[in-house]
């Protein structure tokens, strides 16, 4: 029991399932310190905590649908994973992923804001189109990034204040914007690793495309640029938080930024080698730190 246990979390792939909590936590939280200012109370905490864990097991689900539909391209690229090794069976993850999604349409839907629910419904339907066909975008490159941005930056941050007030308000899609725009490149730092099996099953990523350098180039300014927003949205009235943690989370983002699209500059075809290049880690923990600095930055 506790074997199979292990094999279904890893199915999850559950360090990926940190962003989405975190990011929607983050989204309430901002909901919260942003102008015309709630109190901080359970009402407002508990239906965070229930968002948050139904963003998780959505993003759990939306990983067992995407190695469901990509087990032929798992088997050259990640063969140690459960499906393409054959420690799980295809049926037993289908079974597992509607699972996660019955879970976190219960979840959104005790979340009072029905709000909450109709992003949790859209954002099922992108992710899933993003893996299955008759769509499968992630074939297409500039599709495949904007079905990762979309919900994963901007949808995932508007969700969270969802919990807490209504969307109908422009601060938190600008917040969730600089997101989206950060994520529309750096997400394409896990395809390089991918090439082979990509190319063999007609997923046409950037670095396919373009070739590892050139969409190196490319994905480069992702890192950086879409910060500049920060001070942008604060200077001109759009971001209620705190300038004493928006300006230096500006400068901190920006140049960890410049550092992670160095490594990916400094030679692009080492990213075509490892599974998990260091500037992947990179993107995802600035993703985190954005997404906490955020909340810091409303709450102050």
């Amino acid at each position: 029991m506790l074997r199979k246990f292990k094999i279904y979390w890893e199915l999850m792939r559950p360090f990926t399932l940190l962003a989405p909590t975190v990011g929607f936590i983050s989204g309430g939280l901002i909901a919260i310190g942003a102008s015309s200012r709630v109190v901080l109370s359970f009402a407002y905490i508990y239906p965070i905590i229930l968002g948050g864990l139904s963003a998780a097991f959505l993003n759990g689900a939306s990983n067992i649908v995407n190695q469901y539909f990509d087990i032929s391209i798992d088997r050259i690229n990640k063969a140690n994973r459960p499906l393409p090794s054959g420690r799980i069976s295809l049926r037993e993850s289908r079974l597992f992923s509607i699972l996660l999604y019955s879970l976190s349409f219960i979840l959104a839907y005790l979340v009072p804001n029905k709000q909450f629910i109709i992003i949790v419904l859209i954002t099922t339907l992108i992710t899933y189109g993003y893996s299955a066909p008759p769509f499968r975008s992630k074939r297409w490159a500039i599709a495949a990034n904007l079905t990762i941005a979309i919900p994963r930056g901007c949808l995932l941050i508007v969700a969270g204040w969802t919990a807490v007030k209504s969307f109908f308000n422009f601060e938190p899609w600008f917040i969730g914007s600089i997101f989206a725009l950060y994520l529309l490149g750096a997400a394409s730092t896990k395809d390089f690793s991918d090439i082979k099996g990509d190319r063999m099953y007609g997923c046409n990523t950037l670095p396919i495309i373009l070739g590892p350098k050139k969409a190196a180039i490319t994905i480069a300014p992702f890192f950086v640029l879409p910060f500049l927003l920060i001070p942008y949205g604060k200077i001109n009235g759009i971001l209620t938080g705190s300038h004493i943690v928006l300006y230096p989370l500006t400068v901190i983002l920006m140049g960890w930024g410049s550092y992670t699209a160095y490594l990916v500059l400094r030679k692009p075809e080492e990213l075509t080698l490892e599974a998990n290049h260091i500037s992947w880690k990179h993107m995802y923990l600035m993703l985190l730190v954005a997404q906490i600095g955020f909340a810091f930055a409303y709450l102050v």
